[in-house]
Order: C-alpha cells, then structure tokens, then sequence
C-alpha cells in the first residue's frame, strides 16, 4: 500500500491514486510461512490475479515474479523479502514474500515489525511445521493479526481436518474454516464458501465458477457457518444479544465480529485452496479485505522523545515518524525501504535522521514492484515507500523531523551462532573483498562482520551454513571477488561449573603521585535461566554511590570474555563489599578492580565450556527413514520425534551446531535429493571443551 502522488500519470497510476485517498481500503500485509509451503508461488497467483501480472512464473523454472535474486531463481528459495502492489475489489494492497528459511529470519522479523497484517500459508501434506512455528511466534510478538491459507490441497496426502486441529494445539490458535475444500488430492473439487453456502470450483486455466450447494455438502457446510457465528457472537454484547435470540447471525454479523476478534487476534479465519492450480486466491484475496486490518485498525506505534514514552500521532499532516526497515544496493546505488507511521515524505525534502541525529536529504521515491520501480513525487502515513540512495541508512533507524526527533523501536536480529575465516583469494581484492562484505552488513544486521587481531584473520558471522553460504556466492558474482574460506566457528559460551563462589578484585598502584585504589567483593551464582544480572547488597558508604556505575561496568567488561575465552552466561554477579581511598580511587579503578573480581570468581567457579545445539527437522521419504536418523546420530544427535505421514517421515533430533556442517549435502545424496531439513537455535549445552573447534 502506497499513498502517491504519480510523476507521470497512466490509467493504472491514476487509478492508485484515487484509491489512496481512502485509507481504510489500504492493506499492508506478508506472506509468512515454512519453507516450501507455497508462499512464492501464492504471491504470483495473487499478482496474476489482481492484474498486475499477465502470465504466472514458476519458482521450479526460476522465473518467479518475487524471486528476483539470480541465487533465489537457480536455488527454487526466497532468500530476501520482496514488496510489491497491486488492487482488489477498490482496495490497494502493499505485499511481502518473506523467506521460509531460518537462516533469513531476519527478513520475517523486519517485515512483520511494519506490516499490518500477515497470511499464514501451510502445506494441506505437510502442516505445521517447524519454521511455520517461528513465524507465527514472531508475528504474535509484534501483534499482527493473521488468516490462514492451506495449499496444496491438490497433493496427495492433503487433509483440512489434520491441519486444522494442528493449528488449534501446535500454534494455540482458533482457526475457523470459511473457504473448506471438497476432496483433496486427484479428487480435490473446490471449496465451501461458508458464508455464502456456494461452491467455488476452478478449471485448468484457473478461471472461478459459483455452484449451487449440492445436497452432499450442505450439512458440512451449515455447520461451519453455525460455527462461525457461534464464534463471531463473541465480539460484542450486541451480537452476543442477536446470536441468543437468533441462535445464528447474518452473514454481515459475522463478517463484524470476526473481524473484530481476527484484528485482537481472538480467531484466525482459515481458507483452503491450490496456489499452483489457482484455485482458492479469489477468496483469499477477499479475506484479506474483510479481516486483515487497515494502517488505522492498528495501535499508534509508541516512540521515544526526550527520554519519554510518546504516542505518534498517525495522520498525513502529523510530525514525520517512519522507520527504515530494509536496505539494498545494486547497480543503481541503494534503496532504502520505509513504513511511514505519520506525517509524509516528499522528493527533495530534508529530514531528520533521529537516530544518527543528523540530517538527510530525501532523493527519489518509488513504489517498488519486485525488481520494478515506479518514481513517485510523495508518500503519506501508512505507506510503505523506497528511497533511493538515502545517506547512512541502516535497518532500524528513525527518520523524523528535526524539531520533534523521536525515535521509534529499532528492529533486532537475532545473535548470529556460525562463522567462517575468509580471505581473498589474491591479496590485491582484500580491499574488495571488504567493501562487498560490508555492504552486505549494512543490508542485514543478522551479519557481524570482525577481525581476529589475534590471529589476523576477518571473521565472518551468521545464522547458519546456508545464510553464510548465500553471502559468499554473491561477493564471488556481484563484485568479482574470489574468497577463500577456513574452518567454521560457531558461538560458544562459558557458564559456572558450581552453583555459587565469592571472590575479590583489588587494584593498589602507587608511583610516587596520585596512586590508583579500589577493591571490590562479589558473589557469583549460577542463573538455571541464562543470561546474566547484577545486583548491588552494599550498605554503609563501603564504596561511594558514585563508583557503583563503574562496579557495573567492570562486570560487564568481564562478561564479554570468561576465562574460557567465550561470552559469559546463566551468571548473576552481586555486589557484596568493598573499600576505597579518598584521593587515589577513580572510576577506571573501580572497573578494573570489578572485572578482576568477576574473573577471579569465574575461574574460582570451574568455567563450563557451552555450544550451540540446534533442533534439526528432517522431511524425507520414509524409505530413506534409518538413512536420515543413521546421519543424525553420526552427528552426535538426539532423535526426539518421528512422524510418519503418507510416504514421508519428520524427524526432529537435537544437534551440536560444529556436527551440523555439510549435512544439507549429505542430506540430499541419501535421499536423491528428495529430503530437506531445517534447523533452529534450541539452546547451548555443555560441551568437551577439548574437542571445541576453536582449541
């Protein structure tokens, strides 16, 4: 969604235009889900649909309209979110196509946190899957409301009824079925349209046809609706009131009130269809009008100004709040992807970065269609816009005005958890090499990019073998750098191998003037939770109020590197004692004397060595079933499940992150590369701190 002013005005421009001007027809929404459950193909079938598209691509022939990375095309996988537009029925929409992959979390996080609303895609086989969990937890966390859409309902093994009671228990949600299909598989026939007790049904070109209910169905199909309004009465009193009195509710009524309870996220309408056959996206897109939220259904985002909680004002002639989401470079230079809160954006303006606190000049703006791009002259509150070559723009920053420069909640990526060493191949292309990894960094912030001044070597992080993988062939094909890479690292931590220790940290220098003093008592004791605290008992002026800044400080330093050489973690460190001396304590005294006492304590503490276990889902024949488990134990894993569903098995094991290298590949050659596997951080485990890759 998009509120522009055309530079050049064509009928479909002109037709955006008007729409904008009501915003309630506006719809700011992504398509989420595990990888393979359809979503590329879905996107195109909703642009074919819509009319911005006038032949569907294919994501196995690598001509998908969304998957304009060459890597995205060749590997049949969504490596980067992709916006586009397009309009439905009077009302424009602003699509994401996220990535199913783990390793490209980060694109699922900075789109959820800007969109309004969110589509759900499962697989009718497959169901709820691992990844589909991460995304819907994600989406909770940032309070999207969402529907559902099961595809594939044409394959063998489909099953609605499976799928739904999934949804209910893995997710907790509480689906209501309004488009149900009819047969699955080679006798897959249309679906229910619930609300309007019809039959929907599609030929090979995708072309819709409306039937009368036959006889057959019309008891399935009275009962969803009796469902559907038994839920919807919970909206309101009122509707509670006509659904007592009625015992059912229009077919209005109940659009009002799951509506209602769709935008709080109270119930979660669920639709059926073939995204591959296209079948089912004329309700869906239909659905995506009547539940998912305008840029107004949603709460005003909450910024800080001044050190305060503000509410930001939302209308088009409000103070500008916007938050840059995404940035992306090609031959053109960057762009800079943003979701305007309130005010508006025009070409050539000068605003304020908030976050960098300085300010910026606002060059071109574009709607972005994919890999397209059309110049538009302004964007108002609730658009989403690009723009190009905004200077310094990295993902989470806040443009504002100067006069009121509020910051907005920034995005967070997760901790990257792998690394390779990486050289160029020819000493002359490290300067290259540098300047393309960089820019990579500055476009996902799930990348950390470091120097071993150690050992020299630049050190490249980030969420697994693939995300690494990916980086690597783009430097090779978009800047020509031939790199080299080393043996992978992974990010262990350390922890107390005792439950609690208390130790000292004492600096004492004297050299003939003003001497350096400060001593500091701590206890250490393990947290079963991770992470860390601190704590401060002091009592009696043992140590100045005005040192304690800096007793924290020292801690934390203290933190960053145990005596194992690793991030310390599961570690709360209180303040018990100290002394000080009126003229030679400072505060780097007291940091150095807190860090001293942290370590001494750690050491004192038995350090504990942690790696990063991952939980490994494996979908693969079930003929290849003792291959893929006889792997993952090669791999020190655990097997915790095994699930058989028609032909297939799902196996999910935990696995050390270091055993994990090259099973992708393994994976694919027991199996003829008809088995895929995801895998997510579970937790970091005690671990042989002689076998660590890094000893």
């Amino acid at each position: 969604m998009t509120n522009t002013v055309p530079r050049a005005a064509s009928n479909k421009a002109s037709a955006h235009s008007a729409l904008n001007n009501v915003r309630n027809n506006w719809r700011n929404f992504g398509i989420i889900a595990h990888i393979d459950a359809g979503k590329t193909t879905l996107s195109e079938r909703i642009l074919f649909k819509t009319g911005e598209i006038h032949r569907t691509g294919e994501v196995h022939e690598g001509n998908a309209t969304m998957d304009t990375m060459a890597l995205e095309k060749e590997r049949g996988i969504t490596i980067g979110a992709a916006a586009t537009r397009c309009v439905w029925n009077g009302h424009e929409f602003t699509l994401i196509d996220t990535p199913g992959h783990i390793d490209f979390a980060i694109e699922v996080e900075r789109s959820l946190r800007v969109l309004d609303g969110a589509i759900t895609v499962l697989s009718g086989v497959a169901g709820v899957q691992p990844q589909t969990e991460t995304v819907w937890h994600q989406a909770e966390k940032h309070g999207v409301p969402m529907i559902i859409f099961v595809n594939k309902m044409d394959q063998t093994g489909a099953d609605f009824a499976r799928v739904t009671e999934q949804v209910r228990k893995q997710l907790g949600a509480r689906p209501v079925p309004l488009a149900i299909p009819v047969g699955a598989a080679d006798e897959f026939g249309g679906v229910i349209d619930v609300l309007q007790q019809r039959l929907l049904q599609w030929d090979a070109k995708g072309n819709m046809t409306v039937l009368a209910l036959p006889a057959e169905l019309q008891a399935q199909a009275l009962a969803a609706y009796a469902y559907a309004a038994s839920v919807a009465a919970e909206a309101s009193d009122v509707l509670t009131d006509v659904y007592l009195a009625n015992d059912t509710l229009s077919q209005a009524e109940i659009l009002q009130g799951l509506r209602t309870l769709t935008l709080a996220r109270k119930a979660t309408p669920m639709l059926a269809g073939s995204a591959y056959k296209n079948a089912g996206i004329e309700p869906l897109l239909d659905a995506v009008i009547a539940w998912l939220p305008a840029p107004d259904d949603r709460a005003a985002p909450v910024a800080t100004l001044n050190g305060d909680s503000v509410t930001v004002a939302t209308g088009d002639a409000d103070p500008l709040a916007a938050l840059v989401f995404k940035v992306t470079h090609d031959e053109h230079g960057s762009l800079a992807f943003v979701r305007i809160y309130g005010g508006s954006l025009h070409e050539g303006a000068t605003i304020w970065n908030a976050t960098l606190d300085a300010p910026v000049r606002i060059g071109r703006l574009y709607v972005v269609h994919a890999d397209k791009r059309t110049s538009v002259a302004e964007a108002t509150a609730g658009s989403i816009i690009a723009i190009a070559n905004l200077k310094d723009a990295l993902t989470g920053q806040t443009l504002s005005g100067k006069s009121q420069p509020w910051t907005l909640e920034t995005i967070h990526a997760g901790e990257p958890v792998v690394a390779l060493a990486v050289e160029p191949g020819s000493g002359t292309d490290r300067a290259k090499m540098l300047a393309v990894l960089d820019k990579f960094r500055r476009e996902d912030p799930s990348l950390r990019l470091e120097n071993n001044v150690e050992t020299g070597e630049t050190i490249l992080w980030g969420m697994g073998e693939l995300h690494l993988d990916v980086v690597l062939e783009r430097a090779r094909r978009e800047a020509a750098v031939d790199i080299r890479v080393g043996a992978p690292h992974v990010a262990y931590k350390e922890t107390m191998g005792l439950p609690v220790v208390e130790a000292e940290g004492k600096l004492d220098k004297q050299n003939g003037g003003k001497g350096m003093y400060a001593r500091v008592v701590v206890r250490l004791e393990l947290l079963d939770e991770g992470e860390f605290a601190f704590a401060n008992v002091v009592k009696g002026g043992v140590i100045p109020t005005a040192f304690f800044p800096a007793v924290e400080k020292g801690v934390q330093q203290a933190m960053q590197q145990g005596p194992l050489g690793q991030k310390v973690t599961g570690v709360k460190v209180t303040l018990l004692d100290g002394d000080f001396h009126a003229v030679d304590s400072n505060e780097m005294a007291f940091i150095i004397a807190a860090k001293e006492a942290v370590l001494a304590g750690l050491r004192k503490a038995k350090p504990v060595l942690l790696e990063p276990v991952m939980k490994v889902t494996v979908d693969a024949p079930a003929i290849n079933t003792g291959d893929v488990i006889g792997d993952l134990q090669k791999r020190s894993g655990r097997v915790l499940g095994i699930t058989e569903n028609t032909g297939r098995v799902e196996v999910v094991a935990d696995v050390p992150l270091t055993r994990l290298f090259g099973h992708t590949n393994d994976l694919r050659s027991l199996s003829q590369g008809r088995a895929f596997a995801s895998a997510t951080y579970a937790r970091h485990a005690a671990c042989d701190v002689n076998e660590a890759s890094f000893v």
